[in-house]
C-alpha cells in the first residue's frame, strides 16, 4: 500500500462522518487562540499606558479610540475586567474545543471499531487461520484507541501551532523586528529536531506494538487453554514462554522511553534558552531605545516574553505531535492490514432461490492447503436425501476437511461438489451455511445462559421447542438438575460444563437449527456409550430428508449408518454398510478387530 493509499481504507471513511464536528473545533481553537493573545496585549497595555504612562504596542487606530475614553481608557477596573473575560474567552472555546473534537474522535472510533468487525466477518476463513486472536484482539482495542488519542489530543494540537505561530510571529514583527528574529531565533532548531525524533521514534512505535500483540496473544493462548496447560503440568513452561514475551516488550518499551527522555530534556533545554535569550536582549533593547522616539518598554518586554513562550512550547510540543502521529500511522497500518483483505468471493452464480434437500455429490474433488500436498484426493462418493453417511479415518487422512469443503469454508482444487444437482461453487455462501448444522469435537459456546446457546439460530424459539431438542440431545436431564435450569449462566468458552454437557448443548443448538444437512465431526466423543446410542437414534427420527453426516472413530457409532466412507491418507479406500465392510480385508475391519466390535452373527475372527 502506498503512503497515498495508507487513510483510503479505514481513516477517510470514518473521519467523513465527523467532519463538520471537527471543523467545528478548528475555528474554536482559532477563537481561543486569539482570545489569549488579547488577554497579553491587555497586560502589555496596562503596563505602559496605564502604570507607566507610555504609548502602548497596540494599532495606533485602537489606542487613539482608547485615549478618547480619558479617564476610563487608564481604568485598572477597565483593564481587569478585559483581561478576565478574554481569559474566559479563551478557557470557554478551550473547552468547547476539547469537548467537540472528543465527541468527533469518539464517534470516528465507533465507526472504526464497526467497520473493523464487519471485515473480520467477510474475510474468508483461510485468513483468520494465518493470523492470531490475540493480536486481532489487540489491533481491534489498543490501535483503534491509538487513533482516537491521537485525534483527540494531537490533531488540533496541529491547528493550534499553525495559527499560534503566525499570529505572534504577525505581532513580533509588527512591534520590532531585530527581537522578533532574536526571539525566534531556536525555531529552526526545535522543527528540525523534531521531525528527526519523528523519523526515530515511528521504528520504536512499531517495535513495541509488535511485542505488545505477541504478549497479548501468550496471555489470550494461555487462558484460553489453561486446562490443557494445568493438565500436562505447563504452567512453569508457559510463564518462562510469558516472561521472555514480558520482557522483550519492557526492553522495547524502555528504549523508546530513553529516546522520549531524550527528546523532551533537550527540548526543555532549548526551549529555557530561548527564553532566557529573549528576556537578555529585551533587557538590552530597553536600556538602549530608553528616551528615544521608538522605545522598548516594559511592557514590550512582557509582550515578547509572552509571545516567546507561547511560541517555544507549541513548537516543542511537534515533536510530540509527531511522535503520536508515527504511532497512530503504526496502528492505522496495521488497521489496514485487516481493511484490505480481500473478502470471501462468490466463485460461481450466488443463486439463493434454491432448496438444498437433495443428494449431495463428491465428483472426483482433489484438494490442498497448498500447491504441493493434497489433503483429499480424488474422492467421488453420492450421499442420497435421508440418508446418515459415517466417515472413518486416522488422524490427518482429511475427514473435517472433507466437511469443510462442503461448507465452502475452502475451495476445492480439482472436481466439483454439487448439492440436488446444483454446484456448491453456485450457491449463496450465506444460503449454504444457513443450510448446514455442524457440532465439531471441541464445541464454541458462549458467556451466556444455556438457553441462550441453544437458540441461538433461532432466538425466538418456543421453551418446547428448546426443549425438545434437548431430549433428542440427552442434555434435558441434565440442565434440570442445574439450580437456574435453562437460564444458568455458561462459563467461557463452555468451561463451567463437562465436556460431554458441552457437546451434548451444542448438539441441540444444531438441531434447533433444523438445517436438511448436518454434520458431527466427532462431536460425541465425550459422551458415553448409552448416550450415544440416545442421541443417535433421536436424530435418525430427526433428520427425515436431509443428509446426516458422522465423523467418528468409533464403530459403535459409525456401524448403523447407510453408508460408510473410509479415508486413508487423503484417499476413499472404501465406502459401503458396516456389514458390507466388516467382510472385506481392509482399514474398516481392521479398526473393528482393534475395538473388539462384534460382526454379524458372532465376533470378528
Amino acid at each position: 500500500m502506498t503512503k497515498k493509499d495508507r487513510y483510503k481504507p479505514l481513516f477517510l471513511p470514518a473521519f467523513r462522518g465527523s467532519i463538520g464536528v471537527f471543523l467545528l473545533g478548528a475555528i474554536e481553537v482559532v477563537l481561543s487562540i486569539v482570545a489569549l493573545y488579547l488577554s497579553s496585549l491587555v497586560t502589555s497595555y496596562t503596563l505602559d499606558y496605564v502604570l507607566l504612562g507610555q504609548n502602548p504596542s497596540v494599532p495606533a487606530a485602537l489606542f487613539e479610540r482608547l485615549k478618547a475614553l480619558g479617564p476610563l481608557g487608564r481604568s485598572y477596573w477597565l483593564c481587569g475586567l478585559a483581561f478576565f473575560l478574554f481569559t474566559a474567552l479563551n478557557g470557554l472555546f478551550t473547552f468547547l474545543r476539547r469537548r467537540n473534537v472528543a465527541k468527533g474522535a469518539e464517534r470516528m472510533a465507533k465507526k472504526m471499531r464497526d467497520m473493523l468487525y464487519r471485515k473480520l466477518n467477510a474475510v474468508p476463513y483461510d485468513w483468520h487461520k494465518h493470523i492470531s486472536t490475540g493480536d486481532l484482539v489487540q489491533r481491534c482495542t489498543s490501535d483503534v484507541e491509538t487513533v482516537r488519542g491521537f485525534i483527540t489530543n494531537q490533531l488540533m494540537e496541529i491547528v493550534r501551532i499553525a495559527v499560534m505561530f503566525v499570529v505572534a510571529a504577525a505581532l513580533m514583527f509588527a512591534i520590532r523586528w531585530q527581537m522578533a528574529l532574536i526571539s525566534m531565533a531556536v525555531m529552526p532548531l526545535l522543527t528540525a529536531s523534531s521531525f528527526l525524533y519523528f523519523r526515530f521514534v515511528r521504528k520504536y512505535f512499531s517495535d513495541v506494538d509488535e511485542a505488545e500483540g505477541a504478549l497479548s496473544t501468550a496471555i489470550q493462548e494461555n487462558l484460553t487453554g489453561v486446562r490443557v496447560v494445568r493438565a500436562f503440568g505447563q504452567e512453569r513452561a508457559e510463564y518462562d514462554k510469558f516472561t521472555a514475551l514480558n520482557r522483550d516488550f519492557a526492553k522495547k518499551n524502555i528504549r523508546l522511553v530513553n529516546l522520549l527522555g531524550f527528546y523532551w530534556g533537550g527540548s526543555d533545554a532549548v526551549g529555557y534558552l530561548q527564553i532566557a535569550l529573549s528576556l537578555a536582549c529585551g533587557i538590552l533593547f530597553y536600556v538602549k531605545t530608553r528616551g528615544t522616539a521608538d522605545p522598548f518598554t516594559l511592557g514590550d518586554i512582557y509582550l515578547f516574553l509572552s509571545l516567546t513562550s507561547r511560541l517555544t512550547w507549541p513548537v516543542r510540543q511537534l515533536g510530540r505531535v509527531l511522535a503520536d502521529m508515527g504511532k497512530a500511522t503504526v496502528s492505522l497500518d496495521r488497521l489496514n492490514e485487516i481493511m484490505t483483505a480481500e473478502d470471501e468471493t462468490e466463485p460461481g452464480k450466488a443463486r439463493t432461490d434454491l432448496s438444498l434437500r437433495g443428494d449431495i455429490t463428491f465428483s472426483h474433488v482433489s484438494f490442498g492447503y497448498d500447491a504441493k500436498n493434497d489433503v483429499l484426493d480424488d474422492i467421488s462418493f453420492t450421499a442420497h436425501a435421508g440418508e446418515t453417511v459415517a466417515i472413518l479415518g486416522s488422524t490427518g487422512s482429511g475427514k473435517s476437511s472433507l466437511v469443510q469443503l462442503l461448507q465452502r469454508l475452502y475451495t476445492v482444487n480439482e472436481g466439483e461438489i454439487t448439492i440436488n444437482g446444483v454446484p456448491i461453487n453456485d450457491i449463496d455462501h450465506h444460503l449454504l451455511r444457513k443450510n448446514i448444522a455442524i457440532v465439531l469435537q471441541e464445541p464454541f459456546l458462549y458467556s451466556r445462559t444455556i438457553r441462550e446457546n441453544i437458540t441461538l439460530t433461532v432466538p425466538d424459539a418456543t421453551s418446547e421447542a428448546l426443549e425438545t431438542a434437548a431430549r433428542e440431545a440427552a442434555i434435558h436431564d441434565v440442565i434440570e438438575k442445574f439450580a437456574d435450569g435453562y437460564d444458568t449462566v455458561v462459563g467461557e468458552r463452555g468451561v463451567t460444563l463437562s465436556g460431554g454437557q458441552q457437546q451434548r448443548v451444542a448438539i441441540a443448538r444444531a438441531l434447533m437449527q433444523r438445517a436438511p444437512i448436518m454434520i458431527f465431526d466427532d462431536s460425541m466423543s465425550a459422551v458415553d456409550t448409552e448416550t450415544d446410542a440416545k442421541i443417535r437414534a433421536a436424530l435418525k427420527s430427526h433428520h427425515g430428508d436431509g443428509i446426516l453426516f458422522i465423523i467418528s472413530h468409533r464403530i459403535t457409532t459409525l456401524c448403523e449408518a447407510d453408508r460408510i466412507l473410509v479415508l486413508d491418507r487423503g484417499r476413499l479406500v472404501q465406502q459401503g454398510t458396516h456389514d458390507e465392510l466388516i467382510r472385506e480385508d481392509g482399514l474398516y475391519r481392521r479398526i473393528a478387530i482393534i475395538q473388539d466390535y462384534p460382526a454379524e452373527g458372532g465376533a470378528i475372527a
